[in-house]
């Protein structure tokens, strides 16, 4: 159902819906040695540590209208970090039309729209295979609102917040609100893809995938590196100090880790086989 911006906010009441954003981002590294893995994960938890994560969160409140609220923080023993940022309304007389749009959300700027009690929350999880040389870092981010604009306006700057091999993007819409005239709106906004909310430089970078559930409004979309270079996964060396046979195994250890992150299944034979999705990439 198609609604004008002035149909959006006659509502009978406040806006009831629930828009939640889920944004898992992957980073992967070939550690060797056991003292290479431990010099990643102190990296990378350092890198990523409460205070940064809270950072970005702080943008991220500012980008969707947000008012701050509480922030809590912790940085684990021996790893990761977890923040949680309760964030409420603040009072606005006009919702800005670009908050509607099915388009990439601004990078950190003055925005102020209309929200319930929501929150913000992150986590990170640094883990690493017992054998094959592998270590992963990855951040869960959960942006969940109530009220006139979708979190995924938030997207663009999160991904640009990270370094990351591979997202997995999770957006859903619940709850209803009613119009004027009592009639239920279970989504106030269009949207077809996540992608959407990506800016076209981003997205050359990506191989893409779209599970979507329309009629649930439930959008899904996976997105994994393109181009391979051996030095952006090695730590504290590049592959010249690599012997040609060295080189090829690490490759195809990495790639393989990546491509089972990417398609959610284990294999030992370097084969995934076909996903369930469609895939949108940018070409």
């Amino acid at each position: 159902m198609k609604l004008t911006n002035q149909q959006r906010i006659e509502l009978h009441g406040f806006n009831n819906l629930t828009k939640s954003l889920s944004f898992n981002m992957y980073d992967i590294c070939y550690t060797k040695t056991r003292e290479e893995r431990e010099a990643y994960i102190e990296y990378i938890d350092e890198h990523y540590n409460a205070d940064r994560l809270t950072n970005i969160l702080m943008k991220v409140s500012e980008i969707i209208g947000a008012h701050v609220l509480n922030v809590a923080k912790q940085d684990y023993v021996p790893q990761g970090a977890s923040v949680t940022v309760l964030i409420s309304e603040e009072l606005v007389v006009e919702v800005p039309t670009e908050s509607f749009a099915e388009s990439p959300g601004p990078l950190p700027d003055n925005v102020v729209l209309q929200l319930d009690k929501s929150h913000i929350t992150v986590h990170t999880y640094p883990e690493y295979h017992p054998d094959e040389g592998i270590s992963t870092f990855r951040a869960d981010i959960d942006v969940s609102t109530c009220g006139e604009i979708s979190p995924l306006k938030a997207l663009h700057y999160l991904i640009r917040s990270f370094d990351t091999d591979i997202m997995t993007m999770d957006y859903k819409v619940r709850g209803f609100t009613r119009d004027k005239s009592g009639h239920k709106l279970f989504i106030d906004h269009e949207i077809s893809s996540i992608q959407n909310y990506i800016p076209e430089d981003l997205k050359s970078l990506f191989q893409m995938i779209d599970v979507n559930v329309y009629q649930e409004n439930i959008f899904h979309t996976k997105c994994k590196l393109k181009d391979f270079d051996l030095n952006n996964y090695l730590f504290g060396y590049t592959k010249d100090k690599l012997n040609d046979g060295e080189a090829e195994e690490i490759t195809k250890k990495v790639q393989l880790e990546m491509d089972e992150i990417f398609y959610g299944k284990n294999t030992g034979n370097g084969w995934i086989g076909s996903y369930g999705g469609t895939d949108k990439s940018s070409s």
